[in-house]
C-alpha cells in the first residue's frame, strides 16, 4: 500500500514532491496501517445542534429522520496518504444515500466538503484494508455498517423513543444495543443549557475485518472537530446513575428541540 501511495503522490503532486519528500512519505506510509481498531460512530441529529457554537449555524435536512453516520475512524494512526484525492464523481452514485445517512449538519460546510474531510482525515488511513481501498469503497463500507447496525430499530424495540419528557436509564440503553454492537460500545452524552444529560452518539469498536470487540485506550485517530465546533466538551460517556434524555429531531429549531 505504501508503494502504491508513493507512486500516486508522484503522479498527483508532480514536481513539487522532491525525492527527500517522497522518502519521508514512504517512511510514514509504511507504518500507517499498523492500526488494529476502528470506531464506527453513529450520531443522533436530535442532539447534535444542542451544544453547538451558535455562530456556526446548525441545520438538520428534512430528509434526515434517523441516526446518521458520524464517521468510520481507524484508531492510533500516523499521518496517512494525504496526496490521495477524492472527487465528487467518486460519490455520485452514493450521494442520495449518504445525503440522508451521512449528512453535514453545519450550515457553514457543504456536503462534499464534509465528506472530503472525512476521507482525508480517516478514509485514507482505512484505505490499506481491502474493501475500503478507494474513496468510493470507504463510503460504501460505511453505508453497509449503517445497515448492519440498525440502532433506530433496536431502541424502538426496547421501547426507547425520542421524547422531551421521558428519561431512560443507562442500563436500558446498553441492554438494547449491546447484543448488536458488543459489550465494548460507548454511549456518549452532552449537557444542554438546563444541565440535562442528553444522548448524542454511540461508538462501536471494530477490528479491521469488521468484527466486533476491538478494544483499546483512546489515542490518535479520534476526530478533533469537537474542540472547535462545540461551546463545551461533548461526547463524554453517559453517566450510569442519572436519567438520560433522548431528544426528538426538530427541523425547525434543531438547537432547541425541547426548549
Amino acid at each position: 500500500m505504501a508503494v502504491v501511495c508513493l507512486l500516486a503522490a508522484f503522479l498527483l503532486c508532480g514536481p513539487a514532491l522532491t525525492l527527500k519528500h517522497a522518502d519521508e512519505l514512504f517512511q510514514t506510509d509504511i507504518t500507517f496501517c499498523d492500526w488494529e481498531c476502528m470506531r464506527f460512530a453513529l450520531l443522533w441529529p436530535g442532539s447534535f445542534c444542542v451544544g453547538l457554537k451558535k455562530e456556526l449555524g446548525c441545520n438538520v435536512p428534512r430528509t434526515v429522520k434517523s441516526w446518521t453516520i458520524h464517521g468510520l475512524w481507524p484508531m492510533n494512526t500516523g499521518r496517512c496518504c494525504s496526496c490521495w484525492p477524492i472527487f465528487e464523481s467518486d460519490l455520485k452514485e452514493l450521494e442520495p444515500e449518504i445525503s440522508d445517512l451521512w449528512p453535514t449538519l453545519l450550515k457553514t460546510k457543504t456536503s462534499f466538503t464534509f465528506w472530503k474531510q472525512e476521507w482525508i482525515k480517516h478514509g485514507s488511513c482505512a484505505a490499506c484494508v481491502e474493501g475500503m481501498n478507494s474513496p468510493t469503497r470507504y463510503f460504501q463500507a460505511s453505508l453497509k455498517l449503517r445497515g448492519r447496525f440498525d440502532i433506530d430499530r433496536a431502541l424502538m424495540d426496547a421501547g426507547i423513543k425520542p421524547s422531551c419528557n421521558s428519561t431512560y436509564k443507562f442500563d436500558d440503553l446498553h441492554s438494547a444495543l449491546a447484543p448488536m454492537m458488543g459489550d465494548h460500545l460507548e454511549i456518549q452524552c452532552l449537557k444542554d443549557s438546563q444541565d440535562r444529560e442528553v444522548v448524542i452518539q454511540v461508538k462501536i469498536p471494530l477490528f479491521k475485518n469488521f468484527t466486533l470487540g476491538c478494544h483499546h485506550r483512546h489515542g490518535r485517530g479520534e476526530p478533533m472537530e469537537a474542540q472547535t465546533v462545540w461551546s463545551q466538551p461533548p461526547g463524554h460517556p453517559c453517566p450510569q446513575n442519572i436519567p438520560l434524555y433522548y431528544f426528538p429531531i426538530s427541523h425547525e429549531h434543531p438547537d432547541q428541540p425541547c426548549d
